[in-house]
């Protein structure tokens, strides 16, 4: 049995907490003892998602600052005290925290980071600088795409052994069971029509995910003559700017924004297609539980975008920031019968590449091998 603790920068509903979670719920259903430790702060919708062993399952650091040493004591005590088998670090900033700690425990297990970014600012190559140092002394790097791996292993961000393991979805959770009624409902009661061609977009608002793109995309189709309306799923920093460009371009009553929501589905199911319009992404949660929801797909080409959609298949793929290009893709989706043959096929990729199954299988299969391979040279030391 494995004894894991995952270490996260924060428990907030981003994608890099959320497949923590999701690896971590994956192994206790298994029958393995985890336990989720939150550098920062905790949201309760994660916390409550949180499947809970009969050992104490989330302990938040409680930092609050870049580098808290209270908080950084606190990680070394619990390590004491739980005594893990493995460390799983989220992302470099927890990975920093989650190396300091275990140094300062005095324990010898793997410490695997798994990484979730393709592109940094100026800021974060800074502190790359930094970073690396932890990931080349860690156990294992695991990578969400091959692109991403590529693309990092060639800017000197690796560990003693690489993998790469694709983001899952549960394909039984992510299934469309709504009928005609539900999604007249829901549509009704947002303003929307059946008639609408109904874009959805699931993504926190903030810059990178470049919603006003898809308003200016939005002003374009109904240019265009085509009765295009957008939903935004999510809330965040940016609702002013798109709100802001929305009315500049004349089109802020085709644009309904939900706010944060616990259970996008009902949401993503009334809509006629996703799009992301993604300055840099990794390998996108919300893309491919669209998808598993037999929804086509439109995304612009950055991370792993490509090895995750099929164009003209289930999907359509559109260089970074070229409206244009973005307009065209959604615009081949106006068909029904268009949109119900790509769907199919999307729900059909998920289910055969990108299954949680999978990629639970898959970490269970690397933790277990990275903590027998240790158990031999942690005994040769202290004979």
């Amino acid at each position: 049995m494995l004894r894991a603790i995952f270490v996260t920068g924060s428990l907030t509903p981003g994608g890099a907490e959320r497949h923590a979670v999701t690896v971590l719920n994956g192994l206790v259903a298994r029958g393995h003892e985890c336990h989720m430790v939150p550098v920062k702060d905790a949201q309760p919708s994660l916390i409550d998602s949180i499947r809970s062993g009969e050992a104490e399952t989330v302990h938040c650091l409680g930092a609050t600052r870049y580098l808290d040493l209270r908080a950084l004591a606190r990680l070394r005590a619990h390590i004491a005290r739980i005594g893990p088998s493995v460390i799983v670090a989220a992302n470099p900033y927890a990975l920093m925290y989650s190396w300091l700690a275990l140094r300062l425990s005095g324990r010898r297990v793997p410490l695997v980071v798994t990484y979730h970014s393709t592109l940094i600012g100026a800021k974060e190559q800074l502190q790359m600088v930094l970073y690396r140092l932890f990931f080349w002394t860690a156990e294992c790097s695991v990578f969400v795409c091959e692109k991403q791996r590529r693309r990092w292993l060639l800017r000197g961000v690796f560990s003693r052994r690489n993998e790469m393991i694709y983001n899952g979805v549960d394909t039984e959770a992510f299934r469309d069971r709504s009928g005609p009624a539900d999604r007249a409902r829901l549509r009704n009661a947002l303003g929307f029509s059946e008639a609408d061609f109904v874009i959805g977009i699931s993504a926190r608002l903030s810059p990178e995910k470049n919603h006003v793109q898809l308003v200016d995309a939005l002003a374009l189709l109904r240019g265009m003559g085509i009765r295009a309306r957008v939903l935004m799923i999510g809330d965040g920093g940016q609702r002013e700017a798109i709100e802001a460009r929305a009315r500049e371009r004349k089109v802020a009553d085709d644009i309904v924004i939900t706010g944060f929501q616990r259970d996008v589905r009902p949401y993503v199911a009334m809509c006629d297609a996703m799009v992301l319009c993604s300055l840099t992404e990794a390998f996108s949660l919300a893309a491919i539980e669209a998808m598993a929801m037999g929804k086509p797909f439109v995304h612009s080409d950055v991370g792993g975008a490509a090895e995750m959609i099929r164009p003209g298949e289930d999907g359509y793929l559109f260089p970074v920031g070229d409206t244009g290009a973005l307009v065209d893709r959604l615009a081949r989706l106006t068909d029904p019968a268009q949109r119900k043959r790509m769907g199919n096929l999307a729900r059909a990729r998920v289910e055969a590449m990108f299954s949680e199954k999978a990629m639970v299988d898959r970490y269970e299969q690397l933790l277990a091998n990275l903590c027998a391979n240790r158990a031999p040279a942690a005994a040769a030391v202290f004979r």
